[in-house]
């Protein structure tokens, strides 16, 4: 009974003793946590305002250290965030061919973004040398990649609409220099009787490592419209034939197919076409056949095809 009652007595006293001891601790801990010190944090750089002439290179300093002066609760917050400033290239400097941001320069840029807790006493470098190099600019088309199935009697209505059209590409100049045109990713679209929208990435030539653009995306739409097909007699021209002679066509007239919309057919004519056959072609062959070729045609049709694409003439003298 007496080792019982022992026991639990020195359970108790190691329970007060340690609680004491605990709570001395922390009152240690943070009366130091509250006196100033000096100590060394690394920062990462996010570099801005780039001027429009220079591009940031891939071998650019990521990160500085900075000797500091602050409270131990600042540098115990610095253990556990991820410090960052943005250093402004719009104060870079050329010396001797480099990109330089002097110490000073760094030290005030810094100094705007830190606490008025935090003293910043000195840097690990005398000056920040930036990896950045002169680049040309220009506008290169975008063009859509479309693959479009129509249903039956359906057409696209002019050419695709892209929003917007242009890029903007930064590169060296040997880079962009060839550079004309930017497709987009593919557009694969089936069954299609009404109009398309289609928000798509641009794909960008893997061998313009070093160059940026301004967008990586556009918008492609096109108007669908449903178009019906009508044709036409159109009379047969006969051109560059021998003075004294006359040549006749059998038959003298051909059929043109025309593929437009329902509207647009209401106001096509004969008068729209002409078709010619080029004596010349035959070069002194003995050949009676004549070939046929369309020379004029309504503008904006979907379509417009000869059903005979030759005729049969006699030469005959005047």
């Amino acid at each position: 009974m007496f080792k019982k009652a022992f026991s639990g007595l020195n359970k108790r006293k190691v329970k007060v003793f340690f609680l004491f001891l605990i709570c001395s601790f922390l009152a240690w801990f943070l009366s130091n946590l509250s006196e100033p010190y000096e100590s060394r944090a690394n920062f990462n750089l996010n570099y801005k305002n780039l001027p429009d002439t220079l591009l940031l290179g891939n071998n650019a300093v990521n990160s500085i250290e900075a000797k500091l002066r602050t409270s131990g609760f600042k540098f115990l917050y610095y253990n556990f965030v991820n410090k960052r400033v943005e250093v402004d290239l719009s104060q870079v400097v050329i010396d001797n061919g480099n990109y330089i941001l002097t110490e000073d320069a760094l030290k005030k840029q810094m100094e705007r973004q830190l606490s008025k807790s935090i003293s910043l006493i000195d840097l690990d470098r005398d000056e920040l040398i930036v990896d950045l190099y002169q680049v040309a600019a220009k506008e290169v088309a975008i063009k859509a990649n479309l693959d479009v199935q129509f249903q039956q009697n359906y057409i696209l209505e002019g050419e695709p609409i892209i929003t917007p059209n242009m890029v903007l590409v930064k590169g060296p100049k040997s880079e962009i220099d060839t550079l004309n045109t930017i497709y987009t990713s593919k557009i694969e679209l089936a069954d299609v009787s009404s109009d398309f929208s289609k928000d798509v990435l641009l794909v960008f030539p893997k061998n313009l490592s070093n160059s940026t653009f301004s967008i990586n995306r556009a918008n492609v739409s096109g108007k669908v419209v449903k178009f019906s097909e009508r044709v036409f007699d159109v009379e047969i021209q006969v051109l560059n034939f021998p003075k004294g002679y006359q040549v006749n066509t059998f038959p003298n007239s051909v059929s043109v197919l025309c593929k437009a919309t329902i509207e647009q057919l209401k106001s096509i004519t004969v008068e729209d076409f002409e078709v010619i056959a080029d004596y010349k072609q035959l070069n002194g062959s003995n050949n009676n056949m004549l070939f046929l070729e369309i020379t004029q045609k309504p503008d904006k049709v979907h379509g417009v095809r000869l059903l005979e694409n030759k005729v049969n003439f006699v030469l005959e003298q005047k």
